[in-house]
């Protein structure tokens, strides 16, 4: 039998293998290079995104710092307490022409802070009291006028928060004129922390008395309702919710 020839595979011919390889290896260099191209790209995207994000959390710290600032600085401004000023100059002289005695500091020390049992009675040594023990309870900033004479001890307590309490003689000869009552009791009532009620117990020759905490101003009945209001806004101007009173923040 005749033997079959054997296929013979076809092989490159000789040189063509060396190119191939040249070719596989430029092409991977390239996909190298372009890999590495990509990569810088994103890098560099990464780079900015972080330096956009960091420029961001700085102005929003920023913001918020000023922010903060400016709140703090309202709240100082809205909570701040100063201290007794000087009596206007008009209010001086006022008092000066009504025949008002100088404003008189009762007590030698007036410390705040003590509290009777709700509802006990007092003795105070001075007629009106500026100080000393009190109602655990004040009495409410509303009314701010009262036709018949509030309990002094609940009184007291609001003089301990910076108040100005307006007195005034309402019965017998040196009984305050009705026209200046009326002037009082609009200035009061346009006023905060002011009160304004009868006192029975005013010394002799007083029609009118302001108070505030350890502060007393006396005026006779022969003060006009120009004078008493020129008096009274000066009174309150300078110890009206100050420091002069122990609890100057309470309602």
């Amino acid at each position: 039998m005749a033997k079959k020839k054997r296929k013979q595979r076809h092989r490159p011919a000789a040189g063509h293998e060396p190119a191939r390889a040249a070719t596989i290896g430029t092409a991977e260099r390239t996909r190298t290079v372009r890999s590495e191209r990509k990569d810088e790209v994103r890098r560099a995207r990464e780079t900015a995104l972080r330096r956009i994000r960091r420029r961001r959390a700085i102005k929003r710290a920023a913001w918020m710092g000023g922010l903060g600032a400016v709140t703090f600085v309202a709240f100082f401004l809205l909570t701040r307490v100063g201290g007794p000023k000087p009596i206007p100059q008009a209010a001086l002289a006022a008092a000066s022409d009504a025949g008002c005695g100088d404003v008189q500091t009762p007590a030698a020390s007036a410390p705040g802070g003590i509290h009777l049992s709700p509802g006990q009675s007092h003795t105070y040594s001075e007629h009106p009291a500026t100080s000393g023990p009190h109602d655990p309870s004040p009495l409410p900033g509303d009314p701010h006028v009262y036709d018949a004479p509030v309990p002094e001890t609940r009184a007291v307590h609001n003089l301990e928060h910076a108040y100005v309490l307006i007195y005034y003689r309402a019965d017998g000869p040196d009984a305050l004129q009705q026209a200046v009552v009326d002037r009082l009791a609009s200035l009061a009532r346009a006023q905060d922390k002011v009160i304004m009620a009868p006192y029975p117990n005013l010394p002799s020759g007083t029609s009118l008395a302001l108070a505030a905490w350890n502060k007393l101003w006396e005026c006779p009945a022969a003060v006009t309702a120009d004078q008493a209001r020129t008096i009274a806004s000066g009174f309150i101007q300078a110890y009206r919710g100050t420091s002069n009173a122990p609890e100057p923040r309470a309602a």
